[in-house]
């Protein structure tokens, strides 16, 4: 499906074959999933999963279930067929409406690229070819929302953002302290508090599990680069975090998905030692009851800054900003004041059952 696209970064096979199992990845614990492949003259045409996530469903209790990994080659009647038969699958079930494509879950690849296919997708972004949403609309999908990818590489930072960023550095009760490694754990837990407080109520937010968040902190401590990921403290309180990661990405693009027998060797030299020049912000969130005080009401813009000063200081050439809605007018207008521009659209579709 991706041969001779040039942006293409096949992932890790390893990476994905643990995603996929349900023995090592606690997704599963909570959700039923289905992978269909279509196949014609014995070659291998296009991939679909189905999923239905219960916490999903505790949560919204809407119906809904989930498509994800759909790759197809430009044939409607296999994107058809695949899409069918997630369909199927998922009313079979008692979902109402199919919502997609989610690989697996919303803190996952999300939605199929119409715009900026000419880049190579950053970690954990999805990258699609050009007539795949076109396959979606022609197999009854319709648009359900656009999330935006920003690219910042201006190292110019804009003055009201330093203010803010110097206001709160005379604030004797903030800090703004990098991720301890030693504390991996304790650190996850904490950022995860903090997403769960900030995301609670938004488009297809679920709260991070337990078991969840002891698989992410045992994932992110091979390519965490604690001198540009922070928690922001206020009277020893956390507040607010900052989760900017190298893009590992950049490091495997040349390794065909493949760790060995050489690729374990140049993923670490270039992680770890030379290190990438690009950047994903995953995640920057601020408690609700911290948001309310006017006292603290830069600080959002502080962190932003604080971002961009750690990510230069380390000799990170830009970064991606990744994702928002579409619909988040205030935190997009925030992103361009600091002079990001969106330079990627994904869709996400749905369709009734």
């Amino acid at each position: 499906m991706f041969a001779g696209d040039p942006a293409w970064v096949p992932p890790l096979h390893l990476e994905l074959r643990e995603r996929l199992s349900p023995a090592k990845n606690p997704f599963f614990k909570r959700a039923e999933v289905v992978l269909f492949t279509a196949w014609r003259d014995g070659q291998l045409v296009g991939r679909c999963s189905a999923q239905v996530d219960r916490e999903h469903l505790r949560v919204h209790a809407d119906h809904t279930g989930f498509f994800g990994f759909f790759d197809t080659v430009d044939d409607p009647a296999v994107a058809s067929a695949l899409l069918d038969k997630a369909a199927a699958w998922l009313a079979a079930r008692g979902m109402k409406r199919m919502m997609g494509p989610f690989s697996l879950y919303a803190n996952e690849e999300v939605g199929l690229l119409i715009e900026g296919f000419e880049h190579p997708p950053v970690m954990f972004m999805a990258h699609s070819r050009p007539y795949q949403a076109a396959l979606c609309e022609g197999a009854g999908l319709q648009k359900e929302i656009d999330l935006l990818a920003w690219r910042y590489d201006d190292p110019h930072l804009p003055l009201r953002a330093q203010k803010a960023w110097e206001d709160v550095q005379r604030m004797p009760e903030v800090r703004l302290r990098s991720l301890d490694l030693r504390h991996m754990q304790r650190e996850v837990e904490i950022v995860m508090s903090i997403y769960n407080d900030a995301w609670s109520g938004k488009w297809a937010y679920v709260p991070a599990l337990p078991d969840e968040v002891r698989k992410a902190a045992h994932d992110l401590r091979l390519i965490v680069d604690p001198d540009i990921a922070f928690i922001a403290e206020i009277n020893g309180e956390p507040a607010g975090m900052c989760i900017m990661l190298p893009n590992i990405n950049e490091a495997i693009a040349d390794l065909a998905g493949e760790l060995f027998p050489f690729g374990f060797a140049k993923l670490l030299y270039r992680m770890k030692v030379k290190h990438p020049i690009s950047t994903r912000l995953m995640m920057l969130g601020i408690r609700e009851e911290v948001r309310k005080q006017r006292r603290y009401g830069g600080l959002s813009a502080a962190m932003y800054v604080e971002t961009a000063r750690r990510g230069l200081a380390k000799g990170y050439k830009w970064g991606e900003l990744s994702w928002t809605r579409e619909t988040d007018a205030p935190i997009n207008v925030a992103i361009k004041m600091m002079g990001a521009r969106a330079y990627k659209r994904y869709r996400v579709f749905h369709r009734a059952l």
